[in-house]
């Protein structure tokens, strides 16, 4: 079940954590995506922090477009316009912005909880 998150929450736990908190975020960020789109072709949570671990950053790189790619093809299969976030996913994390990646992520991952649970509610 995905859930909504508080991005200044997230945030900050992060910074707090040194990090640790992070990477539960990134896995959680993952799966709820996965859940949300039903893309079982999407890498697994544990899989990305592995990969990232062993290629020193740089397969944030490639999950942080395909993020972005799986997101946008979802809200627009949803019929919701969306410019394609990929992109500008991808160059804030080769700047080394991911949390803002992050951040934008999860704001996207909310939106669609509610969404998704405002349907249910007229149903």
């Amino acid at each position: 079940m995905v859930r909504e998150r508080s991005v200044a929450t997230a945030i900050i736990l992060s910074i707090v954590t040194c990090g640790i908190y992070g990477i539960f975020w990134i896995i959680s960020l993952n799966d709820d995506v996965r859940t949300l789109t039903k893309r079982s072709d999407l890498t697994s949570g544990g899989v990305v922090i592995l990969l990232i671990i062993l290629t020193c950053g740089l397969y944030s790189l490639y999950w942080a477009y395909q993020m972005g790619k799986a997101v946008t093809q979802y809200r627009r299969e949803k019929n919701i316009y969306t410019d394609d976030a990929a992109v500008l996913y991808l160059i804030l994390s080769l700047f080394g912005l991911g949390i803002v990646v992050h951040a934008l992520l999860q704001t996207n991952i909310n939106e669609l909880v509610n969404e998704s649970n405002n349907q249910n509610i007229a149903q």
